[in-house]
């Protein structure tokens, strides 16, 4: 159970991003295009969780100075140092096999791009104020990558941007979240948010977010003019509703754990979910 703890399944949910592209292309009632996302999304969990490891290796000590992250099977001694290296190799390997198996060598060169950026921020981009979050946010926007290089679709520009600033916004709020919530101890588990003040983060995330609701329009308008429907544009309303309540979320010390949040937060899940209806008849009908 311990080392299922250590894999983070609960981080999968950020590879859904695979199903974005194709998902906006209107491919994925495609049986090939489908199998070729679900493929690739199992990649990148395998090697998502493998980085994973590796990071949990690298912070065991700090992980320790932690309330929360003492726990974590690695820097709670549950899971053995050789065994999560050894796992990690083993993930990696059979990821980037299935990655290529499935979505050929262009996805595997994303997939090894997002490994390459995963292990340079821990030997040391990670002490680099605004380009550990950089780093961080990139990881997002090439599991989108991976999706639409394995399915072969187009990406509008739009959808590039607001994708890498809708991963700044949940990055840098992240960031902010947890000095927020616990200040100078917050510094001492993590010694990269020393470099950072409380109100810095908030603007950065005032921007991300800012950013990420115009990027979304212009390419819901875009995609509007495009198929003549106007559920694009509709769709720009429960993206918004997320956005903000999760900027909520935030602003009341919440969000150190954005994956806990998407889980738990009800509303999000209801807002996501009509965004899914709406993006669907939006693309489909």
């Amino acid at each position: 159970m311990g080392f299922i703890r250590a894999l983070r399944p609960t981080q999968w949910v950020k590879n859904l991003l695979v199903f974005a592209a194709p998902g906006a292309a209107g491919v994925l009632s495609s049986r090939t295009s489908w199998s070729t996302a679900l493929a690739v999304f199992v990649a990148l969990c395998a090697v998502s969780s493998s980085m994973y490891l590796v990071n949990d290796v690298v912070d065991r000590e700090e992980d320790r100075r932690h309330p929360v992250k003492r726990l974590r099977p690695i820097a709670a001694g549950v899971v053995s140092v050789p065994v999560a290296l050894a796992a990690a190799v083993v993930g990696v390997f059979g990821g980037a096999g299935l990655a290529w198996w499935s979505g050929g060598s262009l996805t595997l060169g994303v997939v090894a791009v997002y490994v390459a950026v995963t292990l340079s921020y821990n030997a040391g981009l990670r002490r680099v104020a605004v380009v550990d979050l950089l780093v961080v946010a990139s990881g997002f926007v090439l599991r989108a990558i991976a999706g639409a290089v394995a399915v072969d679709v187009p990406m509008s520009t739009w959808f590039v941007l607001c994708v890498s600033f809708g991963a700044l916004f949940v990055v840098a709020g992240k960031r902010f979240a947890e000095l927020l919530a616990r200040g100078d101890a917050a510094v001492e588990g993590r010694a990269s948010l020393g470099r950072y003040s409380v109100g810095y983060l908030r603007s950065v995330v005032v921007v991300a977010l800012t950013v990420t609701v115009l990027t979304y329009c212009l390419w819901a308008f875009e995609s509007d003019v495009a198929a003549g429907s106007v559920w694009f544009v509709l769709s720009i309303v429960p993206v918004v509703g997320v956005l903000l309540r999760y900027l909520l979320v935030l602003d009341s010390g919440g969000g150190a754990a954005p994956e806990e949040v998407f889980w738990r937060d009800h509303l999000i899940q209801v807002l996501g979910a009509v965004w899914v209806l709406v993006y669907a008849l939006a693309v489909y009908s």
